[in-house]
């Protein structure tokens, strides 16, 4: 398996299929020239930042085991540390409810009972949401997150993350990607799963969440440490792959635009990501994966206001 061109497995007998609603995490406001090649340099882009809700049938029956994937922006913004708050000023207009947490309540699910899994597809601050709102749920994590959290990543010091954001005592991090950058900043204080990398399709490196075939995590490293995708199958021929942050913009995975550089605070040219080279690398094996398996797979990165906008009814209780 993942060789050039393998399509995704067929289903196998008594195969598990999950559901998977996207969910409300607020809008944030991008300039176009930081995050796409040959965009107007005045143009300014309100854009959601999506999270998405995996129902997986219970072995034995009884309520449905349930993933959280990404928290969107803080309903509280006054939450966010000191150092972050000038970065946020630059955003505005940010709406920031309906949260997560609302999303799921108006869907008849209370966050702080019925979510097993917060998975996070990164911890920059437009992901990282409000975890007390889940006191009940495992936090699982891309390799190398809770370092990058107290020590901060290029492009985000650790004065940018607010004090200790993750519960330690429920969080776990997958083994870092064999490909991965920064394999070693893996969290000593962390329990690491017993996961393994596996490949899938044309896809490297992917976690049997479940080991049931129905719900992945997939290493995309690139945009900041520990960063993670999923994929989930939804029917015997129908996947989906949330991008997380791998593009600002849907145009960069059809080919259409680029990722844009453009001067730092101190004239070196960077992008928002922390290492391009691996992020286009992440991209170029996302584009092989959707090339690859056609229609059978629906991809979403989480700030698509595309989709978001002709998706309206797909949103909790709605479904993908």
């Amino acid at each position: 398996m993942g060789s050039k061109g393998e399509t995704l497995p067929p289903p196998g007998s008594n195969q598990t299929y999950v559901k998977v609603s996207a969910l409300n995490g607020g809008w944030v406001t991008l300039p176009e020239r930081l995050f796409i090649t040959n965009a107007d340099p005045e143009a300014l882009k309100t854009v959601p930042s999506m999270c998405f809700l995996i129902q997986r049938p219970r072995p034995g029956g009884g309520p449905p085991e349930r993933i959280v994937f990404d928290l969107g922006i803080k309903r509280d913004m006054s939450q966010y540390a000191a150092g972050m708050q000038d970065h946020l000023s630059k955003r505005q207009p940010i709406t920031n409810l309906p949260d997560t947490k609302a999303s799921l309540e108006e869907g008849g699910l209370d966050p702080a009972k019925d979510v097993d899994y917060v998975i996070l597809s990164h911890t920059h601050w437009d992901h990282i949401g409000m975890p007390a709102d889940y006191p009940n749920s495992k936090f699982v994590l891309g390799s190398g997150t809770l370092h990058t959290v107290k020590h901060g990543a290029p492009h985000y010091p650790p004065e940018m993350f607010e004090k200790d954001p993750l519960p330690l005592d429920r969080s776990t991090e997958f083994p870092p990607g064999p490909d991965s950058p920064g394999k070693d900043l893996a969290c000593a204080t962390s329990q690491q799963t017993s996961h393994q990398w596996k490949p899938i399709s044309t896809l490297k490196h992917a976690i049997d969440f479940f080991g049931d075939g129905s719900v992945y995590i997939i290493d995309a490293p690139g945009h900041l440490q520990g960063h993670v995708n999923l994929l989930a199958r939804l029917g015997p021929e129908k996947w989906v792959y949330l991008g997380g942050d791998c593009c600002h913009d849907s145009r960069i995975i059809t080919g259409e635009k680029e990722i844009a550089m453009y001067p730092d605070a101190h004239g070196e040219m960077r992008s928002v990501h922390s290492n391009l080279p691996v992020a286009r690398t992440t991209i170029a094996m996302i584009q092989d994966f959707v090339k690859t398996n056609g229609d059978n797979v629906e991809w979403i990165i989480a700030h698509d206001k595309g989709w978001a906008d002709n998706n309206q009814e797909r949103f909790f209780p709605g479904k993908l």
